[in-house]
């Protein structure tokens, strides 16, 4: 009768060891062998007429290592379902644990040792201290409320052609390829084309462009017309080029000319922004925007509370893990194995990580948090519709609503995405709940200077 012995190794990390003897693996192999015999398809013998003997010799030793595997790994999950383990992974065969030398001929008694990392018990300490967070509220300014009508403005005006680069609104429309210093293009595979306002040009550039027509052309190093604050983002876009392009020649070569008219505050333009809304007058649009620029503003100090929760959380709670068999089921858990150097790289991330699965599993569990099919349904359906400007009773409206939702049924990569979407925003609703939140308001600036919740929480119990 096969037996198991568990001995304790390192923190939650076990040393199982299953005896087998005789009576665990022979009766099993000897009955697989015999339906094997039944069978097999070997040339020159008809279809179960295989000599058993011949059978036994071709194929015998790989069944009945199959079989000594097999039962040590059925006495395995048995016992770790007696004793209600639960673990991390899978077991694994012991490193250094010699391996018998398996023979059906002389069959004996064989020990399997296996190592298991188990999952631990903790308590999540930042929500039973109802511990202090900060919601922030971006208060929208009149002078955000200028920049962004002014935005608005600019975006829905109209271009008009000119024939010379006389301001400093104007749009450039231009090319830059790689040349030497008389402007012969050594490389034109590399041309890129640009559109840029003249203003948000390096400024030396600016001086160099200012007067030209389209067809002319400038020669310059980027090392030569940007300071120092400017060189970076100039190579980045629109050069797409590393900091040892500074010092080479480039060549730019203006196609069009263009002017800027903004679009004039009135029923023409509130009509292009919001399309299928009624705007009574300016009032009501610049309360539209407004409305708008606060619910995008509050989408991001909301993922800032979040994250904030989410640090807090995998940070602030004590939990023990088996780190030693944590790093070898990574290093050979895996398809493709580790080597030790990768294990250690990636180790702090896969930690951080699987703390934060088992406390997010361990409040699923205690708090009950679900999403149902029906859930993960409506929220398709209800982004679909929104898709075509439709609202959630306008179903009557998209006859073809069926046959879409029988489509998605079985894509199961969008069903288990947004199943996770919606789990996990019910699982962060849920934690507001659980901590002492404060609103406070804050200058947009002011905000966006604030430290990330990461640094602010970085230290694991």
């Amino acid at each position: 009768m096969a037996t198991v012995t568990r001995e304790n190794i390192g923190t939650l990390h076990d040393k199982l060891v299953v005896k087998l003897d005789k009576g665990d693996f022979m009766p099993s192999f000897e009955k697989t062998l015999k339906q094997y015999s039944k069978t097999a398809n070997i040339p020159g013998f008809r279809k179960g007429m295989v000599p058993s003997g011949m059978l036994r010799k071709m194929y015998g030793q790989s069944i009945f290592n199959e079989e000594v595997v097999r039962a040590a790994g059925k006495r395995l999950e048995d016992y770790m379902k007696e004793e209600k383990l639960s673990i991390f992974a899978q077991p694994l065969i012991m490193p250094d644990a010699t391996t018998q030398h398996l023979d059906m001929n002389t069959p004996d008694d064989i020990d399997f040792a296996f190592e298991i990392g188990l999952k631990p018990e903790f308590e999540i300490d930042p929500i039973k201290n109802k511990t202090h967070l900060t919601r922030y509220r971006i208060i929208v300014t009149d002078k955000m409320m200028d920049d962004e009508l002014e935005r608005i403005k600019r975006r829905y005006g109209k271009v008009n052609m000119q024939e010379v680069v006389s301001d400093k609104e104007n749009i450039i429309y231009a090319a830059y390829e790689p040349c030497d210093a008389d402007g012969n293009v050594t490389d034109s595979e590399k041309k890129i084309d640009d559109t840029e306002v003249l203003d948000k040009m390096p400024a030396k550039l600016k001086e160099l462009v200012m007067g030209k027509k389209p067809e002319d052309t400038v020669v310059f190093r980027p090392a030569d017309v940007c300071t120092e604050e400017e060189l970076h983002g100039f190579l980045k876009d629109p050069l797409k080029a590393g900091p040892e392009a500074a010092e080479n020649y480039y060549k730019l070569t203006i196609t069009k000319v263009g002017h800027l008219t903004p679009q004039e505050l009135g029923p023409e333009l509130y009509t292009q922004v919001f399309q299928n809304t009624e705007v009574k007058d300016e009032a009501d649009f610049r309360e539209k925007i407004k409305a708008e620029l606060s619910t995008e503003f509050n989408r991001i100090t909301d993922e800032r509370l979040q994250n904030e929760m989410y640090e807090l959380l995998v940070h602030n709670t004590h939990i023990h893990l088996p780190v030693a068999f944590l790093k070898r089921w990574m290093r050979e858990g895996g398809e493709k194995p580790k080597s030790a150097q990768q294990v250690e790289s990636e180790f702090g991330s896969f930690e951080h990580q699987l703390r934060w699965q088992l406390i997010s599993d361990k409040l699923m569990h205690d708090f009950d948090i679900t999403v149902s099919k029906e859930e993960v349904d409506r929220d398709i359906k209800t982004r679909v519709l929104q898709y075509f400007g439709l609202g959630p009773d306008d179903e009557d409206e998209a006859p073809w609503m069926d046959g879409y939702m029988a489509k998605i049924a079985k894509d199961e990569k969008m069903l288990d995405e947004t199943y996770r979407r919606l789990l996990f925003a019910k699982l962060f609703k849920f934690l507001e709940t659980q901590f002492t939140i404060e609103d406070k308001e804050i200058e947009e600036e002011a905000f966006f200077k604030l430290a990330d919740a990461h640094t602010a929480h970085h230290h694991h119990h």
